[in-house]
């Protein structure tokens, strides 16, 4: 088996990090502890909210266009975006967190002062605007080659542990240039970046309040006291890799012992903080079947998660030369699984899922430096996490030509 090639027990970062990576090495908490509200709405409530969210985009458009045709018109190209990507289905539920309302991961919660210019960014694709709009919808960007985990289907894999070329100046100053371009959402990745969490929490503290931030991580190291640092600091969410629903499978294939254990503490951890929180979990070939995929939103039910997002696994990293794809019929119930989760009723109580490849295979990939890309562990830009191909560095002198020279190449997949 793949999993059995390296093995993570004899793979060690340094001796000052062995007590972190022990669960039984707890941190002292002081004062009380908070836990904000947060949950899944449906019903009547739902639909209170989402009156109030699409009075919001009229408002939105009507500060944008003068010409009432065109609001009207910008109306339309909404509607009309959001069946591109879902179809004529009925928004079923939403995610309550922290005093904002999601309905997916990479789009602004409403309420949140990001939504506005995100939403009338999407109407410059319909019209040009009067606002300044986002160049980039969500950005990746690598901000550490350690982890302590070797996980089956690792993008980064060839690059894990080796010496940082990057330093905590050279990480601010490319989110300073994201948020010049102006980026939505920055997801900060690895690597495991919860090994670097001064960096993280220094990212967070000196970064404007222009972006949403996010972290994608195994959930290593995700203690109470971490996660209200993170939340404090300025965090928007989590995504914490979970790969099946029994702990020693998902321990396998993390290749690490702690792996299912740190994914669901860290997740229980980070709702009582306030932070929205996902589930990411890898389809591979051996998952892929009904009773496993209920069992696992089971589990993201049972966990209290507001969404789970499904990956299809790529011939990259640790997966290069592989065959790993999906068959028609595992993505056909996958595509099944994620209509039904998400707007039939009788699953109102489970965590809204994430699906890319269902819209890609219908409209295209919005990464390729259209709407997102990623930065890897170099600095170096990449159409997206599981497409390396670089294209520059994000701090050369001329990455405006090089952004549309990678625009240009876009998705060679999708």
């Amino acid at each position: 088996m793949l999993f059995n090639r390296r093995n993570t027990e004899a793979l060690t970062l340094s001796g000052a990090l062995e007590p972190a990576l022990d669960h039984d090495v707890q941190i002292s908490e002081v004062g009380p502890k908070k836990t904000l509200p947060s949950s899944l709405i449906s019903g009547k409530q739902k639909n209170w909210v989402h009156l109030k969210l699409k009075l919001t985009l009229i408002k939105i458009i009507i500060r944008q266009y003068n010409n009432p045709l065109d609001w009207f018109k910008g109306l339309r190209f909404l509607i009309s975006l959001r069946r591109q990507f879902l179809g004529d289905h009925s928004l079923r539920k939403m995610a309550f967190v922290d005093g904002k309302y999601y309905m997916g991961l990479y789009t602004p919660g409403w309420n949140d002062k990001i939504y506005e210019r995100f939403i009338a960014t999407e109407l410059k694709h319909f019209k040009k605007n009067k606002t300044n709009a986002f160049r980039f919808n969500h950005v990746f960007l690598a901000i550490t080659k350690k982890c302590a985990l070797r996980c089956e289907h690792c993008y980064e894999w060839d690059n894990l542990n080796k010496k940082e070329v990057r330093t905590k100046e050279d990480l601010q100053a490319t989110v300073q240039k994201l948020q010049d371009f102006g980026t939505a959402q920055i997801h900060l990745t690895g690597g495991e970046p919860m090994l670097k969490l001064d960096t993280v929490i220094s990212i967070l503290k000196n970064a404007p309040k222009e972006s949403n931030f996010w972290m994608n991580t195994s959930g290593l190291k995700l203690t109470d006291a971490n996660t209200r640092k993170l939340k404090q600091a300025g965090l928007t969410g989590v995504f914490i890799s979970l790969d099946h629903f029994k702990a020693e499978a998902h321990n396998r294939f993390r290749n690490y012992k702690d792996a299912f254990y740190w994914a669901t503490t860290g997740a229980k951890n980070a709702i009582n903080n306030g932070l929205v929180v996902a589930f990411s979990i890898c389809m591979t070939r051996d998952f892929v079947k009904e009773d496993h995929i209920m069992k696992y939103m089971d589990l993201a039910k049972e966990a209290g998660v507001h969404f789970v997002q499904f990956l299809e696994p790529k011939s990259v990293g640790h997966y290069k030369n592989e065959e790993v794809a999906l068959s028609d019929g595992q993505m056909k119930l996958l595509e099944e699984t994620f209509l039904k989760m998400n707007f039939s009723k009788d699953y109102l109580s489970y965590p809204i899922i994430t699906y890319h490849a269902y819209y890609q295979r219908r409209q295209g990939c919005f990464s390729g430096g259209n709407r997102g890309l990623y930065i890897d562990t170099d600095g170096d830009i990449n159409p997206c996490t599981f497409c390396h191909r670089k294209s520059g560095n994000i701090l050369d002198a001329d990455i405006d030509e090089k952004l549309e020279q990678l625009m240009l190449r876009g998705c060679p997949e999708f």
